[in-house]
């Protein structure tokens, strides 16, 4: 029973037994809540829409369904996601699955050789992982047909009307039969999202796995207050104390550049990834940062969803996302698989309000947090009155040195 105890989670949620093989070799032990939820009802026909953070096992959620559909019935599958790094991702994943049935995937990405991505199509996929634009450029150079998709999955859908992709989505889904089968998945809720659902899906049944914005579990988290000029010096300190993979968020392309330039020079084994990276130089960084090669890995929102790593130690925002809906995914990279994480952010002292929306969309405070190798800092207003939390605070037990921080960090087994 021992072997079989891998799949014994998975049984009884309606997959056929080549694939609950598969699971048990690949060492799959149980479901995870996304995925226990979402697989019968994917397999069974119905219309999903899911909500989950990324980093819940959403590919196999729906990769299950699709993959056991087209073992029934003709026709293909189309995976619409917004990065070249997600559809790497998603295909990598479903390969191990696809090769048992025989069924060849084709991936339709920016960036990447056309020709390599049409000697794809001739092998006569039966699943199709791409972005909206190319996917739409191979439709209309008419190398490429999607009237005979009989399942599609929209994943991170809320990602892709960030990027401004809804009208390439309407175009898509108006060219595939009615009759299919759709699956929505998206890390938040929205009106927009809402829209989607009720204009292109029959009936969907709505499952939630955590409320949207909740940050990940088994993160814990901590701000610093600190200069911009002093940021480095901060970094530096951390990276002295915390020893493994380390994936670090900066605003903008140009920022990443820096801090990579920066570390670099201390000796560190630093890859960045973000918009001014070609492709191949995207994939060398993340499978280089997967391997241990590098340690560290500078990255910016545009990219960030497309970062899969189980083992991240830490996540530091070097510098506050803009919008503060993608602190949470930018935390959601460590804390993977159900292993704990932790993550630090540096807010500089006129951020206070950009501190207190985060903290509005996690429906949590975060813990500030002093180090004892830096000049204490403190949130200013906007009329540059200094708002000190160490005295406003009557209980200051809700306060922790960055030593004390650090001790119960490792106490509770975290390091």
């Amino acid at each position: 029973m021992n072997s079989n105890y891998a799949t014994a989670d998975f049984f009884g949620l309606g997959i056929a037994p080549g694939i609950l093989d598969i699971l048990d070799r690949l060492k799959f032990k149980s479901p995870t809540p996304i995925q226990h939820k979402a697989i019968p009802l994917g397999i069974s026909g119905k219309d999903v829409v899911g909500i989950a953070q990324t980093g819940t096992g959403k590919t196999i959620a729906f990769g299950i369904p699709m993959i056991q559909s087209l073992t029934r019935q003709n026709g293909s599958g189309l995976i619409i996601v917004p990065t070249r790094e997600l559809a790497i991702q998603v295909n990598d994943t479903l390969k191990q699955f696809t090769h048992k049935f025989k069924m060849n995937t084709a991936v339709m990405i920016g960036g990447e050789s056309k020709l390599r991505q049409l000697d794809a199509l001739r092998k006569r996929p039966r699943i199709y992982i791409a972005t909206p634009g190319r996917l739409l450029d191979m439709i209309s150079s008419q190398h490429l047909r999607i009237d005979d998709v009989v399942c599609l999955v929209l994943d991170e859908a809320d990602r892709m009307l960030d990027m401004g992709f809804e009208p390439q989505i309407n175009r898509i889904v108006k060219m595939i039969h009615e009759e299919r089968q759709t699956l929505l998945f998206s890390a938040t809720i929205s009106p927009e999202i809402m829209k989607i659902a009720s204009a292109y899906m029959k009936l969907p049944v709505h499952i939630e796995i955590a409320p949207s914005g909740t940050a990940a579990e088994k993160v814990s988290q901590e701000i610093f207050i600190v200069q911009n000029t002093a940021k480095m010096k901060l970094l530096r300190e951390l990276l002295r104390e915390y020893k493994g993979p380390v994936l670090v968020f900066t605003r903008t392309k140009r920022g990443a550049g820096k801090v990579a330039h920066a570390l670099r020079n201390m000796h560190h084994s630093v890859a960045e990834i973000h918009s001014d990276r070609s492709l191949p130089q995207r994939r060398a960084a993340l499978e280089g940062f997967k391997s241990g090669l590098y340690r560290i890995l500078i990255a910016t929102d545009i990219v960030s969803r497309g970062i899969d790593v189980i083992g991240i130690e830490l996540v530091i925002n070097f510098d506050l996302p803009d919008d503060p809906e993608n602190y949470v995914h930018r935390i959601g990279r460590t804390g993977r698989a159900g292993s704990a994480g932790h993550a630090i952010s540096f807010a500089m002292p006129d951020q206070k309000k950009d501190v207190q929306s985060i903290e509005k969309i996690i429906k949590s405070n975060i813990m500030l947090s002093k180090h004892p190798r830096m000049p204490e800092e403190r949130f200013v207003d906007s009329k540059n009155n200094f708002f000190s939390f160490f005295k406003k605070q009557k209980n200051k037990k809700h306060f922790f040195s960055h030593k004390k921080r650090t001790q119960d960090w490792k106490r509770r087994g975290h390091r």
